[in-house]
């Protein structure tokens, strides 16, 4: 009897949610999940809201995989974003739409995701055995015959493997996926930290720890040349920088430094003002106000934790005249406001890290089934893969839809 069945490998989004359509479509599944329960990186996900995918089109979706994201194009068109949220929305999950297109769980609570994929597998059927680790895929002949978990061999025809990347690996993402499928043949793509906080020795940055800033055109310079740019928000921290802006960087960042370049980045503290309009106001700020302190001045200008850092780096005394301000010393001040540079040394680890960047190669992948070109009867889904995008949602979207198609084929 347990020779037609199908295994699942992985209890996060795309093991799941492969599971249950497996199940739906009539395959008989069994679900094998290491930790003591399922969902734990969903649980997680988007600061405990979970950002479940992005209203992007799909030309623009994909182009935040990079050159990859062809590769998902099939799989797309069978499960996107208007399926994803039919399906949890069907399910009494209602979701809200917010800034940048990304979609959450109306009630905030990524956990409700966790509950409606559970829910469904239990309602098709599907057996879920927890702390159940998986050390071997059986396979005879080019063809998959079971699996070896907890030290038992499970009889099985068909395996769908979504075991997840590294990131996070508290959650139960250690990469064990990677030596399954490396085992059976399959090419792992060197894997990296992908979104993931930047590294700096800058003393200014271990000052600003705390600080928290908004719409700031930030620039990167790889071997002092402009390789990228992006508007946002950015925090400084105890080591380095963090937030959106500086995740979405992150992994030009880290294959840079991987190779060896010099890495920089500069902060447009005024993107909505050009040199001459910020000279202009400075002009303003110190005739209208001349006599006070420059410090007093300035916190119109920046944060007050930037204010000394700025006239360090300036070599502006505190004491300077504002009155008859040296022309030489505000055009510094506008250099240093429109063009901060700072210096990245690294990133953190992959237990900071969003994402895996690497993994098992899409060439030997089908992507009209998700299936091994290796070893027949072998499915992968999810971050296993060697696909990798922004922030906001674009990567959960594809555990889902790789998933959903995992499950859709082996049935």
């Amino acid at each position: 009897m347990s020779l037609g069945r199908t295994i699942v490998i992985g209890g996060g989004a795309a093991g799941l949610m492969a599971a249950g359509r497996a199940a739906q479509r009539g395959a008989r599944v069994l679900l094998l999940e290491k930790m003591s329960r399922t969902g734990r990186k969903i649980g997680i996900s988007g600061k405990g809201r979970c950002n479940l995918t992005n209203t992007a089109a799909l030309d623009d979706f994909m182009r935040r995989f990079g050159k990859n994201g062809r590769f998902l194009r099939q799989c797309f068109q069978q499960f996107f974003t208007e399926d994803l949220i039919r399906f949890f929305e069907s399910r009494n999950l209602p979701l809200v739409t917010e800034r940048g297109g990304r979609v959450f769980p109306a009630s905030g609570r990524a956990l409700d995701v966790v509950h409606v994929l559970n829910n469904w597998l239990q309602a098709e059927g599907v057996e879920v055995k927890k702390t159940s680790a998986v050390s071997a895929i059986l396979v005879t002949q080019g063809q998959v015959t079971g699996v070896v978990c907890n030290g038992e061999k499970l009889a099985c025809a068909k395996v769908i493997l979504a075991t997840g990347g590294k990131s996070y690996p508290r959650t139960g993402s250690t990469g064990d996926g990677y030596r399954l499928a490396e085992n059976l043949g399959h090419t792992i793509v060197p894997l990296r930290p992908a979104l993931v906080p930047l590294v700096s020795r800058d003393p200014r940055v271990h000052r600003m720890a705390g600080l928290e800033l908004r719409n700031v055109q930030v620039r990167l310079y790889l071997d002092g040349k402009r390789k990228g740019q992006e508007f946002g928000e950015l925090s400084f921290t105890g080591f380095g920088l963090t937030g959106p802006v500086i995740l979405t960087l992150s992994s030009s960042i880290v294959d840079g430094l991987n190779n060896g370049r010099q890495v920089s980045l500069s902060l447009d503290l005024k993107p909505a003002l050009d040199d001459k309009k910020l000279d202009n106001r400075l002009i303003r700020e110190f005739t209208g106000r001349g006599g006070e302190p420059i410090g007093s001045i300035l916190r119109g200008l920046l944060p007050q934790q930037m204010v000394p850092i700025c006239l360090e780096s300036c070599d502006i005394p505190g004491d300077v005249d504002t009155k008859n301000f040296p022309g030489k010393m505000r055009r510094r001040l506008v250099q240093w406001l429109k063009d901060l540079r700072i210096d990245i040394s690294g990133y953190r680890s992959f237990d900071e890290a969003i994402i895996t960047a690497g993994g098992v190669s899409l060439k030997e992948i089908d992507p009209l089934t998700m299936e091994s070109k290796i070893v027949k009867g072998l499915y992968l889904a999810g971050e296993l893969l060697d696909l990798q995008a922004d922030t906001g949602g674009y990567n959960l979207q594809a555990a889902f839809s790789t998933g959903w198609l995992a499950g859709s084929s082996v049935s």
